[in-house]
């Protein structure tokens, strides 16, 4: 296989464990300061009601049978897996306290084959105790903290009812590096009136601080969601492919080029996804992304402006 236009998180891991590691999802059953402890609010306009990125999770097991099922699940399709990443991803899996997170994290790396943990969460959600315990998991075994951000502009933040503006963001990712935290930002593209110029802008943002890793969305709009009733209304629109090609490979030429891409798009759930349809063959949209790159003779980087060694990391 040709070289990768950009650095790949699953390269990463199979050079750190000598082998291919896969994620599997659980849901440990935290809430969402915009959801409550029952997950009973409507929290930001695009997150379904079972949680932002919630696909094939065994909901109603342990944390140890989540996994455990995830584990099965992989080898029944041939994948050759040993390794696994515990990951925990719907809603804000640092909102509690630092005993009850600990229960959770210690039942995910007792099942076996788990070499390492991810936790998704929230800027708001990272007090200084919950930190210290984070910074544990990260001298003891293999971490990712997961921190959402969808946009570095505040109007943006507002329009998609983050509850939280950058700046929270900006302290919360200062106050985590500072703990020794490896560190992998959520961003959106396409979302609604935000302009190319923002968009990059963004992109700059990352860049200036060399994140250690970014996962790059497509805004899915689920049904159930505030966002989706926009949609329906024909008050917003999505991105097209080809736009969304061009705007992903614009933004990762903006990136540090030795920020970790851990995603390139996104297929949401088929039996909620509303738009973009397109968006459910994710291999031709990738397919795409690694032709433009091609096309321009370009790569992760080509048109980073924080190249120095002063680049902010916290």
């Amino acid at each position: 296989m040709p070289e990768k236009p950009y650095l790949l998180f699953s390269d990463h891991l199979k050079e750190t464990f000598g082998e291919r590691v896969y994620k599997i999802s659980v849901d440990a059953g935290f809430g969402c300061p915009n959801r409550g402890a029952g997950r009973d609010r409507s929290g930001c306009i695009f997150c379904a009601p079972d949680g932002s990125g919630a696909v094939g999770i065994e909901r109603g097991r342990s944390v140890r049978e989540q996994l455990e099922c995830g584990r099965e699940v992989m080898l029944g399709r041939k994948t050759k897996a040993r390794k696994f990443l515990a990951y925990f991803q719907p809603f804000s899996n640092t909102w509690a306290p630092p005993a009850e997170l600990r229960v959770r994290y210690d039942e995910a790396l007792a099942v076996a084959d788990i070499v390492g943990l991810a936790v998704g969460t929230r800027p708001d959600c990272l007090p200084p105790e919950v930190l210290d315990l984070l910074a544990e998991y990260a001298r003891r075994t293999y971490f990712w903290l997961e921190l959402g951000l969808q946009s570095s502009h505040d109007s943006s933040l507002d329009f998609i009812r983050r509850g939280h503006d950058y700046a929270t963001f900006l302290s919360a990712y200062q106050a985590a590096k500072a703990h020794g935290l490896r560190v992998c930002v959520h961003v959106i593209l396409g979302l609604p009136g935000e302009s190319r110029a923002e968009v990059l802008a963004t992109a700059d943002e990352m860049a200036r601080l060399n994140v250690d890793g970014i996962k790059i969305h497509l805004l899915h709009v689920l049904r159930g969601t505030l966002l989706g009733d926009l949609y329906t209304a024909g008050d917003i629109e999505v991105l097209a492919q080809e736009a969304y090609v061009q705007l992903a490979v614009d933004f990762i030429e903006r990136l540090h080029p030795a920020t970790l891409i851990h995603r390139l798009t996104g297929d949401g759930p088929r039996e909620l996804l509303l738009a973009p349809l397109w968006s459910l063959n994710k291999w031709e949209v990738i397919n795409a992304i690694n032709a433009e790159f091609v096309r321009r003779d370009s790569r992760q980087g080509a048109t980073c402006r924080f190249l120095t060694a002063n680049a902010e990391t916290g």
